[in-house]
């Protein structure tokens, strides 16, 4: 009997596809309207995470934050204060154009969800009925001008200037995060372990497309190009 394809286990949920919950220091979301100002006590390291955090104390009640590019311990953080600087959070309708902006709501009041990785950051490009940001991808995404975001570039965007060096290092890095390192291809299985395998050469053996309304276990390859339909003048 065959093993279980990589589809299948991914789908299955194990150990090495759930994101590690418990390495996470805190689910990071705005803070709520009640907090004005807070104070930045200290810059920390989440190990679930591609940034550093910032913990930041808001008149005894301490929160956890995206640390941007620039901030330091002591600084203060305001929340709808109008003064554009890195760390503030503001709504989308009162940050100027061009203002690097991250960890964005998707919807009033629902703590941020877009733009939360190392070194990423999207531009507000135009300001009206909806707030129009160019996001890291490059897409043009409109937003409800009442969605609030933090400003400046997520710190840790040089991770990947330094070199794993070793194979090792690099496998323990991402066993921390959760995710499969080595990587083998299906043609280089016995037909026995994967769909592709078998044969002398790298060719997979005939058609690599798959129906979509396969069960999981054959999903292997690419998916069956979309037919479009071409309705025909009467």
């Amino acid at each position: 009997m065959g093993k279980r394809l990589r589809t299948q286990r991914r789908a299955r949920g194990g150990s090495q596809y759930r994101s590690p919950s418990h390495r996470h220091v805190d689910d990071v979301r705005l803070p709520v309207s009640s907090m004005t100002e807070g104070t930045v006590t200290d810059l920390i390291h989440a190990p679930g995470r591609t940034c550093p955090l910032a913990v930041i104390d808001f008149g005894g009640e301490t929160d956890y934050q995206l640390a941007a590019e620039g901030m330091k311990v002591g600084q203060k953080v305001e929340v709808s204060s109008g003064r554009v600087a890195a760390g503030n959070i503001m709504k989308l309708s009162e940050i100027p154009e061009g203002t690097p902006v991250h960890n964005i709501e998707g919807v009033p009041g629902d703590g941020g969800k877009y733009v939360k990785t190392a070194g990423s950051s999207a531009t507000v490009v135009s300001r009206g009925a909806k707030v129009m940001l160019s996001m890291p991808s490059g897409v043009i995404k409109e937003f409800n001008p009442e969605c609030r975001a933090a400003i400046g570039v997520i710190a840790g965007g040089g991770r990947n200037d330094k070199p794993m060096a070793k194979s090792g290092k690099k496998f323990h890095t991402l066993s921390s995060r959760s995710k499969a390192y080595f990587h083998v291809s299906g043609v280089s299985m016995n037909p026995v372990d994967h769909p592709h395998g078998g044969g002398s050469h790298r060719h997979v053996g005939g058609p690599s497309t798959i129906s979509r309304n396969a069960w999981p276990g054959q999903k292997v390859g690419r998916l069956s190009p979309q037919k479009k339909t071409v309705k025909k003048r009467k």
